[in-house]
C-alpha cells in the first residue's frame, strides 16, 4: 500500500493521448497555494481525437457504433476489491498542454481527449493517491491483482466491466509511454496514480503506478 503523506504538496501524474502514445504530463494535482510546480515535460502532440484507435480495429467490433459516436461519456468508476466507487471528473488540457488533474481528492477523472471507455484503444482514468489531508481515491490501487474487476458506468446508464491484467510501476523520468499508451485492437483501460518515493524537494512522488485492464463485459 502506498503511504499517505499528510501536509505535503499535491501530486503529479503521467498520462497520455491514448491512441498514438503522445507524451503528456498531468499538471500538479490540486488547487491553491499548496500546489507544487509540475516537472518539465515535452509539449503535447496532436491527438487524433476522442475515440481514435490509431488504425487498429477489432473485426468483431467493426459494425458496432462507437461510444464516442453515440456521444457517451464515462460518469463513474468502481473498483470493488479496494472500496472505490466515485463519480468521474472530465479531465482536459491546461494551457501548457498538460492534463488537468482531478479537482477533488476523493474523485478520479477521465482524460476526455483520449479514448471513451468501451471503445477500441486504451481509455485513461487518473486520480490522486493521497492529499495534504489524508488518503485519496486511489490510495490502495497498488493492491490490485490480476483478475480484479473495474466497473465503468457510462452516461446512458450501462456498466462496462474490465478485468485487471496486471500493473507496472515506472519512474516518471523514464516512463514507458509506448508500452502504456500504444494503440490496442480491443477496448482497454489504464488507471493511473502516483507511487514510489516521495520527493519533498519537488512535492511529487517519483514514480507512476499504472493498472492495465481489458473489457470483458459490455453493459450495452
Amino acid at each position: 500500500m502506498i503511504g499517505v503523506r499528510r501536509g505535503r504538496s499535491p501530486l503529479g501524474l503521467v498520462a497520455a493521448a491514448a491512441a498514438i502514445a503522445a507524451t503528456l504530463l498531468l499538471s500538479a494535482c490540486g488547487t491553491g497555494s499548496q500546489s507544487a510546480e509540475p516537472a518539465d515535460a515535452p509539449p503535447a502532440t496532436t491527438s487524433p481525437g476522442v475515440g481514435a484507435a490509431g488504425g487498429f480495429q477489432d473485426p468483431d467490433l467493426g459494425t458496432t457504433e462507437s461510444n464516442a459516436a453515440r456521444g457517451l461519456t464515462p460518469t463513474r468508476v468502481a473498483i470493488p476489491s479496494i472500496g472505490v466507487d466515485t463519480d468521474l471528473e472530465t479531465l482536459g488540457l491546461e494551457s501548457d498542454g498538460r492534463i488537468q488533474p482531478p479537482v477533488a481528492w476523493e474523485k478520479a477523472g477521465w482524460y476526455s481527449k483520449g479514448v471513451v471507455p468501451g471503445d477500441v484503444g486504451p481509455a485513461v482514468i487518473a486520480g490522486h493517491v493521497d492529499s495534504p489531508y489524508g488518503p485519496a481515491v486511489f490510495l490502495d490501487l497498488a493492491s490490485l491483482t490480476e483478475g480484479d474487476e473495474i466497473q465503468v458506468t457510462l452516461s446512458d446508464g450501462t456498466v462496462d466491466t474490465y478485468r485487471v491484467d496486471g500493473s507496472l510501476s515506472a519512474s516518471k523520468a523514464d516512463f514507458p509511454t509506448s508500452e502504456v499508451y500504444k494503440s490496442t485492437p480491443t477496448p482497454q483501460l489504464r488507471v493511473i496514480t502516483c507511487g514510489g518515493d516521495y520527493d519533498a524537494s519537488t512535492g511529487h512522488y517519483v514514480d507512476n503506478l499504472v493498472v492495465f485492464a481489458t473489457l470483458v463485459t459490455d453493459g450495452g
